[in-house]
């Protein structure tokens, strides 16, 4: 090691160091700790640049400046702060393979480096680099917190450090190590916290839904052939798109895949794309930082998140305005996103089931909708047959339902006369099961007696066009329209319109508006 008289007395430095380290010592924000670090030594110690790596997983390894250095790619050290000449964190080193170079040398054993000579020492490469920017000085230490390496703090001078300068540094490194492990471990703890609350949240909201089905009914080939589907897809991690009519129980599928599934142990998180105001849409996919838009009041972690190591389920995924869709292909992509009101990416582990009752091509020719997501989505799609293609799974469905309503009201039923059982056959079911569903649980509710009788007046297909008359616009007018009619106008409730159509109420008011139906003044 080569030392020349500092420019400034050796004294004054040991107080610029405590200065940097009482400060670090005041965060337990990583990122404002190590930002601490770095532009401390910039302006503090005359420092031309100074860096922090911190180990992590191998993960850009196919887009790496250094791949071909590294042996092992399960580990290598990250760039995670940079002041002074380069700030850049996405640049040729970025990335270090442990033992690479000088810094992957330092947190690989090797100790630590420090010189007075950059330009004479021949660990130190670049040296038209070295003169071009003045520099004179190097020092690069490993942070290691008792015998955990966290990574590697090095710094450049354009001047000359002191040899209590050089042995001061040693020490601060050690300092700095304790200050990124505590702001690690808190990041970690309040990870946690911010996750239990997501979770205790998402389950509170999935406890006040009630799901149709509690499992897949039916012997019918066609709802067989969507069983050998889920069983096919649910062991691998591809993503699956459910494409069925309104009713038909897509959102029982995903949860079948999911719990066949290696992730059943994780969290099954769901989305309904069409039920969020888009202008929130971002936040309940992603989250938000405190402060990132008026009204975030709070920190906020999004499904993605929530659903990380596990599968998340993306219903009416046909709903997503275009501007969500881009960053949704990203986290199809990339494997990461950003919290709204976040500089830094964050990466997730999650598998993706989405599910739809629109034609995505027709939309993606309409240009509603992203070819290249479509894509994405579209790896192993399963179609669910509506109700009228298995009919002769219509006894199993309501001897189901009896039993279900029956514990549920306490009353006991023998089951449905066979006039009853002939006209629900025969019936069309435009709400598919879950129509079948509301109509068993209003039979059971006005039973006198155990033999259920359901006639016509439980059925609407006199007032749905049977052979789906006109285009497919006009059909849906005239199915909406009815079912507004039925309920006499109710949008909201369990009995509501939108309910019975298994849409959000302000989708449905938005459809209303674009169908140009209007409720009739009162004369």
């Amino acid at each position: 090691m080569s030392t020349v008289p500092p420019s400034v007395p050796p004294s004054q430095s040991p107080n610029v160091l405590e200065r940097i380290t009482l400060q670090m010592a005041s965060s337990l924000d990583l990122q404002v700790v190590l930002a601490t670090i770095t532009q401390g030594l910039v302006e503090e110690l005359d420092a031309a640049f100074a860096r922090i790596w911190l180990l992590g997983p191998g993960d850009l390894c196919a887009d790496c400046y250094k791949a071909a250095d590294c042996a092992n790619r399960s580990r290598c050290l990250h760039l995670e702060a940079s002041a002074g000449l380069y700030t850049n964190l996405n640049g040729e080193y970025r990335r270090i393979p442990l033992g690479a170079l000088k810094i992957g040398k330092i947190a690989q054993g090797s100790g630590a480096i420090f010189t007075n000579d950059v330009l004479g020492d021949e660990r130190l490469p670049n040296k038209q680099w070295m003169t071009d920017n003045g520099l004179r000085s190097f020092a690069g230490h490993p942070l290691k917190f008792r015998w955990e390496l966290l990574g590697v703090i090095a710094m450049f001078g354009r001047r000359p450090l002191s040899g209590e300068e050089f042995e001061r540094l040693a020490v601060f490194a050690n300092e700095a190590a304790i200050a990124i492990k505590n702001a690690q471990l808190f990041t970690e703890v309040q990870q946690l916290k911010d996750r239990l609350q997501a979770e205790n949240l998402y389950l509170r909201e999935e406890i006040k839904l009630e799901h149709n089905f509690e499992e897949i009914i039916g012997e019918s080939q066609s709802i067989k052939a969507v069983l050998r589907s889920i069983e096919q897809v649910a062991p691998t991690d591809s993503t699956v798109l459910i494409r069925g009519d309104t009713g038909t129980g897509k959102e029982l599928i995903a949860r079948a895949i999911h719990h066949m599934s290696p992730r059943r142990a994780r969290f099954l998180a769901k989305v309904n794309c069409g039920a969020i105001p888009a202008n929130l849409l971002e936040s309940e996919l992603f989250g938000h930082e405190k402060g990132s838009f008026t009204g975030a009041l709070q920190r906020r972690i999004g499904r993605f998140e929530l659903a990380d190591g596990g599968t998340i389920f993306l219903d009416e995924v046909g709903e997503l305005p275009l501007d969500a869709q881009v960053k949704l292909l990203r986290v199809l992509q990339e494997r990461e996103f950003e919290r709204v009101g976040s500089g830094h990416s964050t990466k997730v582990d999650v598998r993706v089931i989405a599910a739809t009752n629109r034609d995505l091509h027709a939309a993606v020719k309409a240009g509603s909708f992203r070819a290249d997501l479509l894509y994405r989505l579209n790896v192993f799609p399963i179609e669910v047959p509506p109700l009228s293609a298995r009919a002769a799974d219509i006894p199993s469905l309501v001897s189901h339902f009896i039993a279900k309503f029956s514990a549920k009201l306490g009353k006991r039923f023998d089951g449905v006369s066979h006039a009853t059982m002939d006209r629900l056959m025969t019936y069309l079911w435009p709400g598919n099961i879950r129509e079948l569903e509301n109509v068993i649980e209003r039979a059971t509710i006005l039973a006198n007696g155990p033999m259920l009788q359901i006639d016509n007046a439980f059925l609407h297909a006199a007032s749905v066009p049977s052979h789906r008359e006109g285009t497919m616009e006009e059909v849906e007018r005239a199915h909406v329209l009815h079912v507004l009619q039925e309920v006499n106008w109710v949008i909201e409730g369990k009995q509501g319109a939108a309910t019975r159509l298994d849409l959000h109420p302000n989708t449905l008011r938005s459809r209303m508006k674009k169908l140009g139906i209007k409720k009739p003044r009162l004369t």
